[in-house]
């Protein structure tokens, strides 16, 4: 029973110290409020910052999982059939959340990454996908295969929407493969003609045999961050058919089901999941909870990297 007790207080302590020093390192928090968001001393905070410190449970990233994260992470799991979640501790009021999310997800990038065995990996677009591939480190991987799952031409024929999928490649030496159409063709008959082209095949099949990818989880409202291929009257067009949020660009509804709609027939990025591919969903902040909901019921979604705030959110939602 006593020795219980003590590793059950150690095991407290390494919390508050790798959540306090996320805090100051990673949410640039002054001591004082970190105080105020813990309930504690400033003068606790300065030690158990010095101790997360000499202990290595932060080193840029937070090393030490905190019990809270774990244990919603189970619920997420459990509640939505998830193979893989990762919940990162939330940053305070006011603190952009994908701040929180980009390293997580950049770990469990990089895990996969290391094996041996090649695979092939998904990557879409958008400011989580983004971050993440900021935070990538240096690896050789050049055994595996990035492939897109967005078009790489933006609608004025500039190459667009390869910021993560190019900044990944860079970070471990992993061929990148474009998906070589637009984002959206410009009526709904062109797309059986790109999708006939036997790069645009190559692409899907590659995307096809992926064994994970990593998408954004958009909320449908104005202006989207695929703004530029749809108009003010699209956005509410699909609002009024019921779409709640989008992945890779195609617009589902709050069962998780996509819509069928003039934009969603005019999408040419990949529609997900496909194949046996592991679907892994990055996305925080109050206003992903409905889109992120209505993906996980709808069975869109086979992992998920969020923070604190909304995996409490989805649970109680």
């Amino acid at each position: 029973m006593g020795t219980g007790h003590a590793e059950d207080g150690d095991r407290a302590r390494d919390d508050d110290a790798a959540r306090a020093a996320w805090l100051y390192y990673r949410g640039g928090m002054r001591q004082d409020r970190i105080a105020r968001e813990m309930g504690i001393s400033r003068q606790r905070v300065q030690r158990l910052v010095a101790r997360a410190t000499q202990e290595g449970l932060v080193q840029v990233r937070i090393e030490h999982p905190i019990s809270a994260c774990e244990e919603l992470q189970r619920d997420l799991a459990a509640r939505f059939g998830l193979e893989l979640v990762r919940v990162a501790p939330g940053l305070g009021e006011g603190a952009d959340p994908v701040a929180a999310i980009a390293p997580f997800a950049a770990q469990v990038l990089e895990r996969i990454l290391a094996d041996e065995t090649p695979q092939v990996v998904g990557l879409a677009c958008g400011k989580a996908m983004n971050a993440m591939a900021e935070e990538m480190h240096s690896m050789d991987a050049r055994h595996h295969r990035l492939v897109s799952l967005v078009g790489n031409v933006a609608p004025d024929g500039a190459a667009g929407f390869l910021e993560a999928l190019m900044r990944v490649a860079e970070r471990v030496g992993a061929p990148p493969h474009l998906l070589p159409v637009p984002l959206m063709a410009r009526e709904a008959g062109e797309v059986a003609q790109y999708s006939q082209m036997p790069h645009v095949r190559q692409a899907r099949d590659l995307v096809a045999a992926a064994g994970t990818a990593f998408v954004g989880v958009g909320v449908i409202a104005a202006p989207l961050p695929l703004a530029d291929s749809l108009t003010p009257s699209d956005v509410e067009s699909l609002r009024a058919s019921g779409a709640v949020g989008e992945l890779c660009g195609h617009a589902f509804d709050a069962e998780g089901r996509y819509i069928d709609h003039p934009c969603n027939r005019r999408m040419l990025s990949i529609r997900m999941p496909l194949g046996r591919t592991r679907v892994i969903g990055l996305a925080a902040g109050s206003n992903k909870v409905v889109p992120l909901k209505a993906a996980l019921q709808g069975g869109l979604l086979q992992g998920l990297v969020t923070d604190e705030a909304t995996a409490r959110a989805l649970l109680d939602h």
